[in-house]
């Protein structure tokens, strides 16, 4: 059997988005210029990108911006609406992709999504252990910090 590269490995895409399902979330950050116009964050969610499989238009909204210590990917006390990612060129249609994000007992949940799944289904929520969400957060940032 032919050795796969970790990239590949991690961009897997299980299949558990029944209910109740726990997802993972892996953070990247792309690092602009020349690459890209600028710095922008990729939200894998058990390896698909959230931002790209939404609205291909978008990228997501800068490392310092979403994973700050206390920003808006921290889960609070209440749920609350985050914008994860605009849209670069101004066109028609929506401008902005939010999410709304909560917080129950030790999983974090993300809800008002509608990208589609590896099974082509929508998916409109995701839940993660709060442990690995806050985990990759940190180290998410860190890693953009060492890397500006």
């Amino acid at each position: 059997m032919p050795r796969r590269s970790p990239r590949v490995l991690r961009a897997t895409v299980p299949d558990r988005h029944g209910d109740g399902a726990v997802s993972t979330l892996l953070v990247s950050a792309c690092p602009g210029p020349p690459v890209c116009a600028a710095v922008h964050t990729y939200l894998f969610v058990d390896g698909l990108d959230v931002v790209a499989r939404s609205d291909s238009r978008m990228a997501g909204l800068g490392p310092g911006r979403l994973l700050r210590p206390g920003g808006p990917l921290y889960p609070a006390d209440g749920p609350r609406v985050v914008e994860v990612a605009a849209r670069e060129q101004p066109e028609p249609g929506p401008d902005r992709l939010t999410v709304r994000i909560r917080l129950r007992g030790e999983t974090v949940i993300w809800s008002g999504l509608m990208y589609p799944g590896p099974d082509g289904r929508p998916v409109e929520e995701v839940r993660f252990r709060l442990e690995q969400y806050l985990g990759e957060v940190e180290r998410a940032y860190a890693a953009a910090k060492e890397h500006p």
